[in-house]
């Protein structure tokens, strides 16, 4: 099981992805929404906004369940997501990251995967 240093580092290795994107292309698929990350095994929570520049830093959340997009998953699953190791699509088919949003949210969060 990772610790809360490893997810940090893991969520801000997949900012820093993030920050790589082409602005134009990030604009074009982005609007500005709080996203929260619930790490179950740990029972830590972060919370970042997501806007036309990237993601703000993460912070920790003692209100995942008010972000307007809501992620779940475990410890190890965040830190190999962060290290290439495992595709978000595939954890989310498989039910290692569940993901709560509306539907636009989760279509746009699509084209950026």
């Amino acid at each position: 099981m990772a610790n809360e240093d490893d997810c940090r580092a893991a969520l801000e290795r997949i900012a820093a992805r993030l920050a790589e994107v082409d602005g134009d292309r990030l604009a074009e698929h982005v609007v500005e929404r709080t996203i929260s990350c619930r790490i179950t095994d740990l029972g830590l929570a972060y919370r970042t906004r997501l806007h036309a520049g990237g993601l703000d830093p993460f912070e920790a959340d003692g209100d995942p369940g008010s972000a307007q997009v809501r992620l779940t998953v475990g410890s190890d699953d965040l830190v190999a997501m962060a290290g290439d190791e495992l595709h978000p699509a595939k954890a989310w088919a498989a039910g290692r990251v569940k993901i709560e949003a509306s539907f636009l949210d989760l279509l746009r969060l699509r084209r950026l995967l």
